[in-house]
């Protein structure tokens, strides 16, 4: 079956993992599975953008990755920093505009400083958004919403508090609902990852590890996407 170009999804999220277990089957170090796994989002990225998808969104670093030992949560800081550094004229050349958002509190000046540099380099194009989630838990973000909106709205009419509201206060504000959720590794969880904006989302996990992920893997889970019915909890005519 050959995509139809009238049903690309608009936005597709991806939660990327099985790194860890990749590199584990491999007898190789943590660390050069999340290597690998940069080469299957540079593929990825490609793919997508050339296909017609509007946004692409990665759960790149969760709240909850923060517990994992220092020396790889240092690794993956580096690695995330030398990853931006070399891919950034990719970027930049294949139209891409990039953007991330999550709690970046924890985060050194120095990565955020890289982010903020690809971001202003990138966004004057027009092509395909990629934005990384990263140190990112739905859960908390959903808190920190309320937290704002109480303060905002204290004295106003509580009426006035409604779905769209709520998202303008989301760290997505202004990024729409994804169409489409993939999760690699075969897992059948959503480890706090946009709980909010997936409400209507089609959710497909796909059994390879990240790095084993390929580009037929991705078309043809936009594939299996178009092969849906999408009512939104209605009926169809």
């Amino acid at each position: 079956m050959d995509l139809l170009d009238n049903n690309i999804p608009k936005h597709v999220a991806i939660i990327m993992d099985g790194n860890g277990r990749w590199a584990k089957d491999q007898n190789l170090p943590r660390l050069a599975g999340h290597k690998e796994g940069v080469n299957t989002v540079r593929e990825i990225v490609k793919v997508a953008s050339k296909i017609g998808i509007e946004t692409l969104t990665l759960f790149t670093f969760s709240s909850e990755n923060w517990k994992r030992p220092k020396m790889e949560v240092s690794s993956l800081m580096k690695l995330l920093v030398s990853s931006i550094r070399k891919e950034l004229k990719d970027l930049v050349s294949n139209n891409i505009i990039f953007n991330f958002f999550g709690d970046l509190s924890k985060m050194d000046a120095s990565i955020i400083n890289e982010l903020n540099k690809a971001k202003v380099s990138t966004e004057s194009n027009n092509g395909m958004h990629l934005n990384l989630a990263l140190s990112y838990g739905s859960r908390q973000e959903i808190v920190n919403a309320v937290k704002l909106i109480v303060t905002d709205y204290k004295n106003d009419n509580i009426d006035d508090i409604n779905e769209d509201l709520i998202a303008k206060y989301l760290l997505t504000s202004g990024i729409s609902d994804p169409d489409l959720l993939i999760r690699t590794g075969g897992e059948f969880r959503l480890s706090n990852f946009l709980l909010w904006q997936i409400a209507y989302t089609e959710l497909i996990v796909n059994e390879n590890y990240w790095p084993e992920f390929s580009e037929t893997d991705f078309i043809d889970s936009i594939k299996e996407f178009q092969s849906r019915e999408r009512r939104y909890g209605g009926i169809k005519n």
